[in-house]
């Protein structure tokens, strides 16, 4: 048995808008007990001192792509339509050693934010595999985080999957884009049946399954991954109504919603997470909330692309559970769920006084990116500080300027925090950040071996960003022209 006992620190309380000084054991990872100063503790107890730090639950990202950490800084006035064109170029080319370091990149990032759990949603072309799956656990087990991580998968391509696309290139770009097919739905599905009986890794971080978009993936295909998820008791993760784009397709392809369609197949339940959600319309809501499902709102990547903005307040009247992520570091540039929480209270306020009723509360996005992501990773016993949870606890320098004075601890962690007061982090009970440093990683020579990739597949995907340049001028106009068709919802804010 091994136990720490964390003294002298304030703990928040979210209701009482309050953080009273508070002791915690933590046993075998595990919070024991909690109580005022002087909480009584094995004598061979390790003292964590606390003193002059504000602790709150671990941060959890309910939806990014580790895949993406290379990739950060490449996008500027890109569409999502225009970022999945530019894929082959920001993501192609990658090695095993590629998808381990873009994966511990992020991984960092979000620990030194305050983030200590995430659900990735990760891509192998063509398909996924054994080897790329266990370097991205790797990852996640090397920097010390907790994980959900899905083979993002499908068997249609972009440009097969919206509808006249393919037929509005140009004949020579045609044949360019037809080399981007994807494997045969059965070579997929085996492939992830392959990696999920080959996953190795500690318990901390598991597998689930990421049909990517309705759109992208034949009916025959996501009931295959309903049914690997349901035979091995895995969650299911997909990007719904993330665009006008997308539901406009999904309206003229199903005849209903994208989530309607996902629901008809057996899809939906309390382990089915919708990344993103913009679109989604009340019905769609209540069918989610009827099964108990997620959506994980990620304002930051859902503004920088130009999609809208999610209901957020409609989804918890309707009971939603909600979760808050940063999406990945290609279209939201970083990884800091601090700023995740705050544009989503920012975004919530835009449609004006009008509308204060949608207004999101501290309290609200705070809850959603605690309690509400664990619910989404399917995770029941981390999101809170309390007796009985993992020992996930982020600890904030109470000097640090973004605290001082502290008047409201919960409206400053989500209106004024940025990652900088982060002083330590625990995860299952192990310290993993100190002092501000990640425990166990060498910084230089983590930016050396990401700036030798940086350049090795610069060099290695000159042609595929050639190629974008060709493409992207085609599908910016083509997509929004398709997205221009009525749609029974709106999520964009007009300005007049």
């Amino acid at each position: 048995m091994s136990a720490t006992v964390i003294r002298g620190g304030r703990l928040v309380d979210i209701p009482a808008r309050a953080a009273p000084y508070t002791d915690i054991l933590v046993v075998d990872g595990v919070i024991r007990e909690m109580g005022p100063a002087g909480l009584a503790a094995p004598e061979d107890a390790e003292v964590f001192d606390a003193a002059g730090m504000l602790m709150h639950p671990g941060l959890i990202n309910g939806h990014t792509h580790g895949h993406g950490g290379l990739s950060k800084g490449m996008a500027d006035r890109w569409t999502l339509e225009l970022l999945l064109t530019a894929g082959p170029w920001i993501s192609g080319s990658r090695q095993v050693e590629d998808k381990y370091l873009s994966t511990y990149l992020g991984a960092a990032e979000m620990l030194l934010k305050g983030c200590t759990a995430c659900y990735d949603l990760t891509y192998e072309f063509p398909t996924p595999t054994s080897e790329g799956l266990a370097a991205c656990v790797k990852a996640y087990a090397d920097a010390g985080m907790r994980a959900v991580v899905a083979p993002m998968v499908a068997d249609i391509s972009f440009y097969e999957a919206i509808p006249g696309l393919l037929d509005a290139l140009p004949p020579a770009l045609q044949k360019r884009v037809e080399a981007m097919r994807l494997a045969p739905a059965e070579t997929t599905l085996a492939a992830i049946r392959a990696a999920i009986h080959d996953w190795t890794g500690p318990a901390s971080i598991r597998p689930a399954v990421a049909p990517t978009i309705p759109h992208h993936c034949t009916d025959a295909f996501m009931i295959g991954c309903r049914d690997i998820a349901r035979d091995h008791g895995l969650g299911l993760h997909s990007h719904v109504a993330e665009s006008r784009m997308q539901v406009v397709v999904g309206k003229r392809l199903y005849g209903r919603t994208q989530l309607q369609h996902m629901d008809g197949l057996g899809l939906v339940g309390p382990d089915f997470v919708v990344g993103h959600g913009v679109w989604l319309d009340d019905e769609d809501m209540r069918i989610l909330a009827g099964h108990g499902g997620s959506v994980s709102h990620n304002p930051g990547s859902n503004a920088l692309l130009g999609n809208g903005i999610a209901h957020a307040r409609r989804m918890l009247e309707l009971g939603v559970n909600l979760a808050v992520g940063t999406d990945g570091s290609s279209c939201s540039d970083n990884q800091n769920m601090y700023e995740a929480m705050r544009t989503a209270i920012y975004v919530s306020h835009a449609r004006g006084p009008e509308a204060f009723a949608e207004w999101l509360s501290t309290a609200e996005i705070f809850t959603a990116a605690t309690e509400g992501s664990a619910r989404a990773l399917g995770l029941k016993d981390v999101g809170r500080i309390a007796p009985g949870y993992k020992a996930d606890i982020v600890f904030l320098d109470l000097t640090s300027i973004n605290l001082i004075p502290l008047n409201d601890p919960v409206n400053q962690i989500v209106q004024a925090e940025d990652g900088r007061s982060v002083h330590s982090v625990m995860v299952d009970g192990r310290v993993v950040v100190r002092d501000g440093r990640l425990v166990g990683a060498d910084m230089a020579r983590l930016a050396l071996d990401a700036e030798r990739a940086r350049e090795r597949l610069t060099a290695a995907n000159a042609d595929n960003r050639a190629l974008f340049t060709q493409l992207a001028p085609v599908v910016g106009s083509y997509c929004p022209g398709l997205s221009a068709q009525p749609y029974h919802a709106e999520r964009h804010a007009h300005i007049h």
